[in-house]
């Protein structure tokens, strides 16, 4: 009788924006060949049929790819449609692999060597790759939104620098700088030079528009009594730099909302419950979907906590026995877990609300069994994931229980 290894021959891919190389090795390890093809679908058929040559007999290809997602993707598409076995080979594995088989230089055939190689002794622990367009097109949408939000941030903190140079206290003057309101009148008037000559009337009825008349007389008239002179030389070409900084952020945040319609629109084709329980919005939910992926992939609560990273990882040694918080996982999706768990948990916003008194009260029954407050919270954790994991798989609703206000004893305890 055979082992179940040798009915394969395996295929390690390094996966590029122009090229694939791929690899091929038998079941002992031996090298039996290496192609190198063009990443256009057009020429996919045609690698199958090279590759036949490298074939040991009575066996069938397996293929491993450290890239099934970006630049591998098509491929991997190709090769799922085609009916041929594809697996994950994760870039951390094939990185030890070249560690440990001394290897020191870095090429294409390495890496699709050391794929292979990892296919080979990790053949039953290694996933499928199960190429699904809803789960690619839901990541996409979220990752450029995240994308986006890390350049507003960096784009609304350039402005800070620049505006603080013309106007030193202009914090006062609107209570977000992002606001509609704020970014009209900093592209309007950049400087305080530019509002010489406007009187109050006509300031109250420009900020009048933007802010929905939210803005008016006194407003403007705090605005032009707080003026301090400021000009320097060139004043014209910095106006000229907070106005294209403001039209940057400007295009930011309508790129995000357009981007958040979408996900919301988007998020209807997965059937997604996570919405119903309170401290998840429509992009938190879409970004749990995103990482998470289908459900039937973790079939119980504790393979998916393992999976965020939130299981205790486990230290034993003749009779001890130690539990540590776990660094791996999926890091995106503990994130997730973790603010959530802070929302729900402890209390919230300026009136110091407790949105979800179970887990409140969970919390703090974990605190007087002497858990520190980041272990009370791993264990809110763990908690939602089995919620979470159940409204997935049942398409269940949460019931939320009623919010209430923090008793003024615990607050001050706080």
């Amino acid at each position: 009788m055979h082992h179940p290894k040798m009915r394969f021959t395996y295929v390690g891919i390094d996966s590029h924006k122009e090229t694939h190389t791929a690899v091929f090795l038998d079941c002992f390890f031996e090298k039996l060949g290496e192609l190198s093809f063009e990443n256009l679908p057009d020429k996919f058929a045609g690698f199958l049929q090279r590759a036949q040559k490298f074939q040991t007999d009575g066996t069938t290809f397996m293929f491993g790819m450290e890239d099934a997602s970006a630049y591998g993707r098509t491929l991997a598409r190709f090769l799922c449609a085609g009916g041929e076995s594809v697996k994950h080979v994760n870039g951390l594995l094939v990185a030890r692999e070249r560690k440990n088989q001394n290897i020191v230089q870095k090429s294409d055939s390495v890496d699709a060597e050391c794929a292979a190689r990892v296919l080979i002794s990790k053949f039953g622990d290694l996933p499928d790759v199960v190429p699904q367009d809803k789960y690619f097109i839901l990541r996409s949408l979220v990752a450029r939104r995240s994308l986006l939000v890390r350049h507003r941030a960096a784009t609304k903190n350039y402005l800070h620098s620049v505006l603080m140079q013309s106007y030193p206290n202009y914090r006062g003057f609107f209570a977000n700088l992002d606001c509609k309101t704020s970014l009209a009148f900093f592209m309007r008037y950049p400087s305080p030079g530019t509002l010489k000559g406007v009187t109050v009337e006509e300031l109250a009825a420009f900020l009048e528009i933007p802010s929905n008349k939210s803005l008016g007389l006194p407003k403007a008239k705090f605005i032009l009594e707080s003026l301090q002179e400021t000009a320097v030389p060139f004043q014209e070409i910095r106006d000229s730099v907070a106005q294209s900084a403001i039209r940057q952020l400007m295009f930011n945040i309508e790129e995000i909302e357009q981007l958040e319609e979408g996900i919301a629109s988007f998020l209807k084709h997965f059937d997604c419950t996570l919405t119903t329980m309170a401290g998840i919005d429509i992009v938190t939910a879409a970004q749990m979907r995103s990482c998470i992926g289908d459900i039937k992939r973790f079939s119980t609560p504790a393979k998916l906590a393992r999976y965020a990273g939130i299981a205790p990882v486990t230290y034993a040694s003749g009779k001890k026995d130690l539990q540590f918080a776990n660094q791996r996982g999926n890091r995106e999706l503990n994130s997730l877990f973790f603010w959530l768990a802070v929302q729900l948990a402890t209390p919230c916003g300026s009136s110091r609300k407790i949105l979800n008194s179970f887990f409140h009260e969970y919390f703090n029954r974990k605190m007087s069994e002497g858990k520190t407050k980041r272990q009370a919270l791993k264990c809110v954790q763990r908690r939602l994931v089995n919620i979470i994991w159940n409204m997935l798989t049942h398409g269940e609703e949460y019931v939320n229980p009623p919010t209430f206000d923090l008793p003024e004893a615990e607050n001050e305890a706080e």
